[in-house]
């Protein structure tokens, strides 16, 4: 992930931060709007506000070791149901 521009922040003793007043112009988050989190691999996280399409988080999550099929879906889907009404 490329490194563009920084900008810090301090946290609060009540865990509270304030965003940048450049990065909320480019986020384009005005008081009130909701913000999330995203791991990222190595331990890094990224902000990105709630109301951008889910395009905008591509490359975040990374690709399957292997190939997925829909069937391999379906299956992995009713034996996680099953295991979940065993618990029951």
């Amino acid at each position: 992930m490329l490194c563009r521009r920084m900008s810090t922040a301090t946290l609060t003793s009540k865990g509270q931060i304030t965003i940048p007043a450049d990065v909320r112009r480019r986020l384009s988050l005005a008081a009130g709007d909701k913000v999330i989190f995203v791991e990222l691999e190595g331990g890094g996280y990224k902000l990105a506000p709630v109301n951008l399409p889910i395009t905008a988080l591509k490359g975040i999550v990374p690709k399957p070791d292997r190939e997925v099929s829909l069937q391999d879906m379906e299956e992995a889907i009713i034996a996680g149901a099953v295991e979940r009404s065993k618990r029951r």
